[in-house]
């Protein structure tokens, strides 16, 4: 018997894998241009994340300031970088698992509103979803309390019923602090399993 009537999963290395290092790899044809790239282009992501600077203006602001070698390597990594976001196939077929058995099943996760635009169109696995919460364009993001109340709120949630499952340990405490039990992920699904008794 699940001990839990709603799951509630993060996106990044949870549903779907987030390498910033690996994707950036992807628009780079050297170690040196990679080197250049990182630190303009990932300078202000939890800003992205938290939807408080727009996602072209930052992409134009950060093309300014590389040289003209690496322009157009960024603009190709803002238009096409959640392409390499790869799905979790072990975290799917769960998610398939929990949809049978009659789980609620929400989405809270940090993420660009281009991130939330293309994986609302593009993320099977978003289909078995019962509600989805993306932080920017909600302008709050985890670890904040108001955007686990949001979820809460919007989809009629009693957090004791629910449990989280996040790859980071501030983002489950913030849950808990609210009534969510929650796990750790490391990419151990038998470990969630436990967790909540399936």
């Amino acid at each position: 018997m699940m001990k839990y009537k709603n799951i509630v999963f993060d996106f990044g290395n949870v549903v779907g894998r987030f390498d910033g290092n690996y994707i950036l790899h992807q628009f780079c044809s050297s170690e040196e241009d990679y080197e250049t790239l990182f630190p303009v282009l990932f300078s202000r992501w939890q800003e992205l994340d938290r939807g408080t600077i727009d996602y072209d203006q930052y992409a134009k602001d950060c093309e300014e300031a590389l040289p003209d070698h690496l322009k157009k390597a960024c603009r190709s990594f803002f238009r096409n970088w959640a392409d390499f976001a790869h799905p979790i196939p072990q975290t799917a077929e769960f998610i398939h698992e929990l949809k049978k058995q009659g789980a609620g099943i929400y989405l809270l996760s940090n993420a660009s509103t281009y991130f939330a635009d293309y994986m609302r169109k593009n993320c099977k696995a978003l289909e078995e979803f019962d509600g989805i919460v993306f932080s920017a364009p909600l302008k709050m993001a985890k670890p904040e309390p108001e955007i686990y109340r949001y979820l809460f709120r919007t989809y009629d949630l009693n957090p004791e019923e629910c449990f989280f499952i996040d790859d980071l340990e501030p983002n489950i405490e913030a849950g808990r602090r609210l009534g969510m039990e929650g796990i750790v992920f490391t990419g151990d699904i038998d470990a969630v399993k436990k967790a909540v008794g399936f």
